[in-house]
C-alpha cells in the first residue's frame, strides 16, 4: 500500500509541476524538428508520437518539421550510391534528389502522420512543394579562399508562407512537415531540416524551438553538457574545433532562430523516452539553452 501511495504521490507532483508549463504555453506555437535515434526505434517513435498528441490535447500549437538521413543512406546503399557530406550537408545530385523526394516527401512523412494518428491526433503531411509554401534558391557552401562549392540541388530558404500552417494549426491539426522546398521554375531542393524548423520558427513567431538529436546537446571537448550558449560562446567553439560536422547547421539555425524572435530554443537528447515532455514540462528541462546576447 505504502509503495503505490508513493507512486501517486509521485505522479501527482509531476502532474502539478507541468500545470504553469501547460498555463504558459497554452495557444503557443513549438517548432520540433524531429530526427536521430527517436525516428528509427519503435519504442521512441511511439513515445514522440504520444508526447506531440499530448501537447496538442493541453492546448499547444505543436508543428513538427523532419529529417530522415538515415533512411535515405539506407535507399542509396540498396542503388549501389554512398552518401557524402560536406559542412554537415548532403551533396544531392539529380538521383539522390529523387531518392530524397521518396524517402522524405513519402515514407518517412507518412510514418510519422500515420503514428501520431495512431495516438489520437490528427496530423497531416507536408512538403515545402505543398502550395509551394517553402520557396528555396540553390545553396552554395563556402571553401577556401571565398572559393564557393557546388554540392546539387540543396537548397535554402528563401521565404515560407506560413498560411496553410497556421490554418492548419487552428483546425486542431498537426502539421508534419518534410524539409524539401521548391524553386522559382519549380525545381526540387533538398533543404537541411534543422535550417527549415528554424525558419518556420522565426516565420510562426514560436514560443519556441526544439532540435531532437542522438547527443545530450552540445558538449564540450571532455564530453560535458553545455547550456547557456550564446553566439559569441558558440563562435569560439567553433574557431577551436569543439563544433563541427553536423552539428554546424544545428547551431546555426538556432542563432538566426534567437536574433528574429523565436522565445527559447533547445538541443535535446532523442533517445531520452518522453524528452519533449521534459523539456517542456519539468523545471530542470533537458539539453542545450541557446540564448540571445
Amino acid at each position: 500500500m505504502s509503495i503505490s501511495l508513493q507512486n501517486a504521490r509521485d505522479k501527482a507532483s509531476t502532474l502539478a509541476e507541468a500545470l504553469p508549463y501547460i498555463r504558459r504555453f497554452n495557444d503557443k506555437t513549438i517548432v520540433i524538428k524531429y530526427g536521430g535515434n527517436a525516428m528509427t526505434e519503435e519504442h521512441l517513435k511511439d513515445c514522440f508520437a504520444r508526447d506531440v498528441v499530448l501537447l496538442k490535447l493541453v492546448g499547444m500549437n505543436p508543428v513538427v518539421v523532419h529529417g530522415g538521413g538515415p533512411q535515405i543512406n539506407d535507399l542509396l546503399a540498396r542503388v549501389g550510391k554512398q552518401g557524402e557530406f560536406i559542412q554537415g550537408m548532403r551533396v544531392t545530385d539529380r538521383e539522390t534528389m529523387d531518392i530524397v523526394e521518396m524517402v522524405l516527401g513519402g515514407q518517412v512523412n507518412k510514418e510519422i502522420v500515420n503514428l501520431i494518428n495512431q495516438a489520437g491526433g490528427r496530423a497531416v503531411g507536408l512538403t515545402g512543394k505543398d502550395g509551394g509554401f517553402i520557396k528555396a534558391k540553390k545553396l552554395f557552401l563556402q571553401g577556401d579562399n571565398d572559393r564557393q562549392i557546388d554540392i546539387g540541388q540543396v537548397g535554402e530558404v528563401v521565404s515560407i508562407d506560413a498560411e496553410l500552417v497556421s490554418l492548419l494549426d487552428t483546425r486542431d491539426f498537426i502539421p508534419v512537415v518534410a524539409p524539401i522546398g521548391v524553386g522559382e521554375n519549380g525545381e526540387a531542393y533538398n533543404i537541411n531540416a534543422d535550417l527549415v524548423a528554424g525558419k518556420l520558427a522565426e516565420t510562426l513567431k514560436a514560443e519556441k524551438l526544439i532540435l531532437m538529436t542522438n547527443t545530450p546537446g552540445v558538449l564540450d571537448k571532455d564530453g560535458k553538457l553545455l547550456t547557456g550558449l550564446t553566439e559569441t560562446r558558440i563562435k569560439a567553439l567553433v574557431d577551436e574545433g569543439t563544433i563541427s560536422g553536423g552539428m554546424l547547421p544545428k547551431l546555426a539555425s538556432c542563432l538566426d532562430a534567437v536574433r528574429n524572435g523565436v522565445g527559447t530554443v533547445q538541443i535535446i537528447d532523442g533517445r531520452v523516452e518522453h524528452a519533449l515532455l521534459l523539456e517542456i514540462l519539468t523545471d530542470e528541462g533537458v539539453g542545450t539553452l541557446i540564448r540571445a546576447e
